[in-house]
């Protein structure tokens, strides 16, 4: 029978360092997003002195993932154009990436935890068995000696 060498707090150490990572990930990935969109409204247009004015009023404070500010709304040139199909055809892989490290550290804890409840059952077993063994077994298993 093969055994087992699972260590469930050096599981939950390594499951707390890819949460981490995963984290950094994710501030890359919106840095990434809001870089982009600097470069697509940087590049400007093809017409004419077009991306030197600001709508009024522009936006104040942090602006929510996907949401352009007003300051960066309106004509797009082919850079900009290139760059938005460009993030398009990514996102199903960004996606794919962020749910595959999901499950790969939800299935690592659902799996440590059904391995640590298989050991108390094990364990709960052996208590009930070793409850059930007479000491005249005992006796009787080290060679009859009293």
């Amino acid at each position: 029978m093969t055994s087992w060498d699972i260590k469930p707090q050096g599981v939950q150490s390594q499951l707390k360092l890819t949460g981490e990572r995963a984290a950094d990930l994710e501030k890359a990935l919106n840095k990434l997003m809001s870089d982009m969109s600097e470069a697509a409204y940087a590049a400007g247009t093809a017409i004419p002195g077009s991306a030197a004015k600001v709508p009024s009023p522009t936006m104040q404070g942090p602006v929510a993932t996907g949401q352009v500010p007003l300051s960066h709304r309106g004509s797009t040139g082919p850079v900009g154009a290139a760059l938005s199909q460009y993030l398009e055809k990514r996102q199903t892989d960004l996606k794919s990436m962020v749910d595959r490290i999901q499950a790969a550290v939800l299935g690592a804890a659902k799996a440590t935890n059904e391995y640590v409840q298989g050991d108390l059952e094990a364990a709960k077993e052996a208590q009930d068995a070793a409850k059930n063994v007479r000491l005249d077994q005992l006796k009787d298993a080290a060679g009859g000696a009293k």
